[in-house]
């Protein structure tokens, strides 16, 4: 009987690029105009740098999303439109204030810009017809991740119900959908944020530099550190002050916290991350902390 020495098996990071591989492959072959939802984070760009893999030398055959809530970090802007540029893939913006100009989001004073996102990003999604987004969440970040399949089913009106999800068994997707119906994929479900910055160091990936140790002008509000910015107006007592600190996770300018960090290499953000008790959702994206169920009650109007 052969047997498989043990330097022929995949390492971890092997088997997980393998398996994102494969659903990007997948996602190609089956839905017909597939697109991938890009924020500029590390995510985004893992799953950037994965679909640049699955299809090369090929291009990546399909658009990449963004709705920019007019709030992004700049150096996150900056380097998503250099692997536009790089790879050559077509970029879709799908813009919040011109959602609210064209009439797409009623009472838009009343909304919170963050779930401004949702119907922005819904009608992107109906407007160019793509019948699948690429989706950089995780299951380890948040409980209502856990709970969501790869192929994560969206009805017609782009909601998501945590009840009535496709089983998965043996890795067989199901993709059929009726008309108006689209699915969100998730290609790197299984991986964690350990995983991710592991991935990075060793392929080499440029990030936006935000995610290394530098100095910034930040104040506390809500038990975390945020960004001085006139989009941010101090509210009483709060107090900005320099720290050297990173950010673990790349949102809106207004909700997105950074920690105090001299992590400035990737060994060194891998050394922190692995003794990390809280995901960096929880520990720095105020706009999961509304209610206990926040991600959960968005993801099933429409957020990523």
């Amino acid at each position: 009987m052969t047997q498989t020495h043990s330097d022929y098996r995949l390492s971890q990071l092997d088997q997980l690029e393998a398996e994102s591989i494969h659903i990007f492959r997948e996602v190609a072959a089956e839905f017909e105009k597939p697109v991938l939802m890009f924020s500029g984070g590390k995510d985004s760009i893992v799953m950037l740098r994965l679909a640049e893999k699955a299809f090369y030398p090929a291009k990546i055959p399909f658009s990449i999303l963004q709705v920019d809530t007019g709030l992004d970090f700049p150096e996150v802007m900056e380097t998503r439109d250099r692997w536009v540029a790089r790879l050559g893939v077509n970029l879709v913006v799908a813009s919040i204030d011109d959602a609210i100009k064209n009439g797409i989001i009623p009472d838009a004073a009343k909304i919170s810009r963050n779930r401004l996102q949702i119907p922005t990003l819904l009608n992107a999604i109906e407007e160019n017809g793509f019948t699948a987004a690429f989706g950089g969440g995780r299951r380890d970040e948040e409980k209502a991740r856990a709970k969501e399949r790869v192929y994560s089913h969206r009805d017609e009106f782009g909601q998501w119900d945590p009840k009535n999800q496709r089983p998965e068994l043996w890795s067989l997707y199901n993709g059929r959908l009726h008309e108006g119906e689209h699915m969100r994929i998730f290609p790197i479900s299984n991986w964690t944020e350990l995983d991710v910055w592991d991935y990075i160091g060793r392929e080499g990936i440029e990030i936006p530099s935000i995610y290394y140790s530098h100095q910034r002008r930040v104040f506390v509000r809500d038990g975390m550190l945020m960004s001085e910015t006139p989009l941010n107006p101090l509210r009483e007592g709060e107090v900005v002050e320099e720290r050297t600190v990173r950010f673990r996770t790349c949102g809106d300018i207004t909700l997105t916290g950074c920690v105090e960090s001299t992590a400035s290499t990737i060994a060194e953000i891998i050394d922190e991350v692995a003794v990390a008790r809280k995901t960096e959702r929880g520990a720095t994206r105020g706009d999961d902390r509304f209610s206990e169920a926040a991600m959960e009650d968005r993801k099933k109007e429409g957020y990523f």
